[in-house]
This record gives C-alpha cells, structure tokens and sequence, in this order.
C-alpha cells in the first residue's frame, strides 16, 4: 500500500488553498475507511435492478417494518434550517454563489452534483469559491465591469456532494479514483466546519441519488469518521436527503432513520424520480410513461410518492421540501412570463397544500413568488409539520401507478427528447451544468429522462402516436435532422455529445448514469 494520494490533475489557479497537505489526507483517510463499503453498495444495486428487470417490482421492505412502525424522531433542526420556505440551488460557481446567497432566500444549495460539469477546473473552483463565501471574502468583477459582493444577511448554506456513483479521476489512492461523494464532501468539510461553527451556523449537506437506507447508513459513518477526525461533536453535520430514486421512495423512514441524528429533511427530486423511474422498470412495458410534457405532478405516481414523503417526514419530525421550478424569466415576453409565473404559483401552491415545508426555485426571480405563496399559507409558522397526513395510506400499488390519461408518444415528444439531450450535453461538455434551454434552467437530470426515454421506447418496441414503430431508424433520422438545426460540427462539442447520445440510446443494454460516459469527455 502507497502512502499519500496522488493528485493528477493539471494545475488550477487557486489550487494552493483547496488542495493542502491536510485537506488531502483527510480525503485519503475517507477513501481508504469507506471506498469499500461504497463498492460493496454499489454491486448492491446492480443486483436489485437485475431483480427489476426479471419481473420483480420495488416494494416496502419486510425486514425493516420494525423501524416504519417505530414511533422515534430525527434530531430537531438548528435555527438557521428552521425555516426553509424558498431554497434556490446552482453550480458552485463565483457569480452564482453571490447572486443566490443574496437572492432573499432561505438557503441555497450549492451544487457539485448535476448542475456542475466536474471538469477538473469548476471542482477546483467550486471548493475555492466555498471556501470564501463562508468566510463572506468572495468577490467577483463580470467582463463588463460589474461587480458581485456578498450582502449582510445571507441564505443558509448548503453543499450537494457528487453521488456515491461517480469517481474523481484527478484524485487517486493506490492508483484507484477516489469516490467523487467523499473528495466534495472531504474537502469541503475539513476546510470549513469550525468556520461555519464560529458563525452560529454548520456543515450542512444535500445527499443525492440515494438508492437505500444502506446507503445512507454509510453516509452516517462518514459523518461520525469526520467529526471525530476533526473533534467537532456528533451531531453536528445536517444532510438533507433527495428521495429522486424509485427504490428510496420505499425506505423513506428508513433512511431517516439511519441518518437521524444528522437528518434535516428529505426533499422530492421529481425530474431525476421521473428519470429512475422509466431507469429501474425499463422493462416493465407496462409501466412505460409517454412524452416527458405529459407527466405532471398530479398524476398518480408522482402524487403518492410526494404524499407519502411529506407524510413521513412530519411524522418523524423532519422537514420535507418540495420540487424544483426551473423556469427563467424572459425580460422580452412578458406574455410568456405571465403565463409560465401563473404555472410556478400553481405549483408551488401546490405543495403547500400537501404538506410541504418549502420548495426549490432555480431563478432569483422565482424567490419572492414562491415565498408569497408559503408566506399566504404558512403565516408566521416556519414550517407545517403539524400537518400530519393521516389521509396518506402509501401502498406500492399506488407508488407504482403510471397511468397516464390520454398518454402518448408523439413525434414531437421524441424529436424534443433528442433536441434537448444535444443541447444539454454540447454545454455539459463546455463545461457549463445549468444549461438554460427553452426558458428553463436544465441540469443533467432532463438529459437522463430524454435520453432512457429514447431507449426505453426503442427497446420495446414502443409506436409513436401516428402508428410509426420508434426504432433505431427512425431515431438516427430524426437525430440528424435536430443535430443540422442545432448547428451541426460547428457548434461547440455538439459532434460529441451526438456520439455520447448515440452511445446511449443505440445500446443494447442500459448505461445506469450518462455521466458514466460523458466524464471522460472532459478534462
């Protein structure tokens, strides 16, 4: 065994401050305690979705019906996550961090995880700007002169690590890459918890594309391994948890209940749910969902998976917060905006009316119209959690109803499909992960629903509404005419992204993340 970690990655301005003697030990220290544990959890889920596809179905688990039927609690919420009625989430990156941070919201998640391209660069970057915002440092001058600074009152901070999925490559211990999970949590964590504690606040966590309670049992050994190592007590790490994977739709209580002592909440990741769902039941033609348009939030998956996860989380005294709204506001279609706001208010009342503790918002603009609707609803009360949904009865059935009224695939849908995954992936590879494509914000979960969409359809043998049959020939027809409008070898990295897409959807078997392939695309 090689002492040390070996760092591969070409020198990034600023490296100095992120990539100590330290800090990277810290980091070495994590992967060597966990990595294999996370192998292990990894093989694990392979195994259940080798179980999907022979037939079987997600349900609630039997051996751990002790714990839904417990009556325990999570710890309660310091104060400064008390109140969380608007959350606005974005790349860690410089103008980002400032303009969210002073948007007037609750808190904001600053993201390494989707809405990040992981080149090596904006990992770097993101760590160093964190570094600076929590010690109220960061600055930033645009190209035409405008400058940024950080305002007195503040959204509370949160950090969203890279899933337990994905590696950083520029980072290796004994030649094997460190889990990209533990390097954004590790750095991010050594460098700032006695500072976030010094100003009356804390390391605080968004944890993504959880798969089981096992899973976030591991995340609470890195927890306890981390605060140990640094001397801060127990307890004092918060993590929000993102139930966006059909099987942790099932084991809501129990993640919370592994992660109790560090659990603030769970929050409704609808795009990428909608993504795992058409993942994990691909072949279950019968669960086959139609164009992405068509899937809104009140039909019946997507109503009782909301449901129950607000119902969980009162009971167990944890905040549940609602879906993303990721539109942009035009400032030249104030017709378009009118329309689209009346949407946002809709769906965030919504929310508040099922239960719902707070929501996302991916635009500034979209803070103070959210707010107004948790403000109507909520009043002076932080949160709901005394709104208990004794109605809710989840039951697997419901969880798994995918009927659709009027459901169909349309030559439309597909073409769309396909556009926006060009798209998204042409500005993943410049290194851009919150893409604004057709007035709203996207990150890599809109990919992954168009593009499993796309195999899912040609797989089955799926028609679109006019009768055609969805086949490889009629995708690589459609494919090229979207690619020429777009722009065809001359925009960006699109003759890229179109190999990555191709690789993806042409397939014969299911790349479980796009970003599997896509990451080795970049630098």
């Amino acid at each position: 065994m090689n002492a040390g970690i070996q760092i591969i990655g070409p020198k990034i301005e600023g490296s100095e401050k992120v990539l100590t003697k330290e800090a990277l030990a810290f980091v070495e220290r994590l992967h060597r305690t966990f990595n294999k544990t996370r192998m292990d959890l990894l093989a694990y889920r392979a195994e259940r979705q080798e179980k999907f596809d022979a037939g079987m179905l997600p349900d609630f688990l039997p051996e751990t019906e002790s714990i839904r039927r417990g009556n325990w609690q999570v710890a309660s919420a310091p104060a400064d996550l008390e109140k969380r009625w608007v959350e606005i989430t974005g790349p860690a990156e410089k103008k980002m961090i400032i303009n969210a941070l002073n948007s007037g919201a609750n808190v904001f998640m600053a993201d390494f995880e989707d809405s990040l391209s992981p080149t090596w660069s904006n990992i770097i970057h993101g760590q160093r700007n964190l570094i600076d915002a929590v010690r109220r440092t960061l600055a930033f001058t645009s190209p035409e002169g405008k400058s940024y600074h950080l305002h007195e009152n503040l959204a509370t901070l949160l950090v969203r690590p890279r899933g337990w999925h994905l590696v950083e490559k520029h980072a290796l211990v004994d030649n094997v890459p460190v889990s990209a999970s533990l390097f954004d949590f590790g750095l991010y964590f050594f460098h700032n918890a006695r500072e976030l504690l010094s100003r009356k606040t804390g390391p605080y966590f968004y944890l993504a594309k959880t798969e089981s309670h096992r899973e976030m049992r591991l995340w609470n050994d890195v927890f306890n391994f981390s605060q140990d190592e640094l001397g801060i007590p127990r307890g004092t790490i918060r993590a929000t948890v993102l139930i966006e994977t059909l099987p942790a739709a099932f084991e809501m209580d129990e993640i919370l209940y592994e992660l109790r002592d560090h659990a603030s909440g769970l929050n409704a990741g609808r795009w990428d749910y909608l993504f795992s769902m058409i993942k994990k039941l691909r072949q279950h033609r019968d669960k086959m969902l139609p164009d992405r348009a068509q899937v809104t939030m009140r039909i019946p998956f997507l109503m009782a998976y909301t449901d129950l996860l607000v119902k969980t989380c009162h009971r167990r005294g944890a905040h549940a917060m609602g879906g993303m709204a990721a539109f942009i506001p035009s400032r030249k279609n104030p017709e378009i905006n009118a329309a689209v706001l009346n949407k946002v208010q809709d769906d965030k009342l919504r929310e508040t009316e099922q239960g719902f503790d707070g929501t996302w918002v991916a635009h500034p603009d979209l803070v103070s119209i959210a707010m107004e609707v948790f403000q109507k609803v909520l009043g002076a009360k932080t949160h709901q959690k005394d709104k208990l949904r004794a109605d809710v009865q989840p039951s697997a059935a419901q969880l798994l109803n995918t009927t659709v009224p009027d459901g169909s695939i349309t030559e439309a849908g597909f073409r769309t499909n396909i556009d926006v995954a060009l798209q998204y992936l042409n500005s993943w590879l410049t290194g851009n992960g919150a893409a604004a494509i057709y007035n709203l914000m996207e990150d890599t979960a809109t990919a992954e629903i168009s593009r499993s969409q796309i195999w899912q359809w040609i797989q089955s043998g799926a028609k679109l509404n006019d009768g055609r049959p969805i086949t490889r020939a009629l995708y690589e027809t459609i494919r090229a005419e979207e690619y020429v409008k777009l722009g065809g070898d001359g925009l960006d990295r699109l003759k890229e992204a179109a190999e990555i897409l191709d690789a993806l959807v042409k397939s014969a078997t299911f790349t479980e993340f796009l970003t599997l392939i896509a990451y080795r695309y970049l630098d």
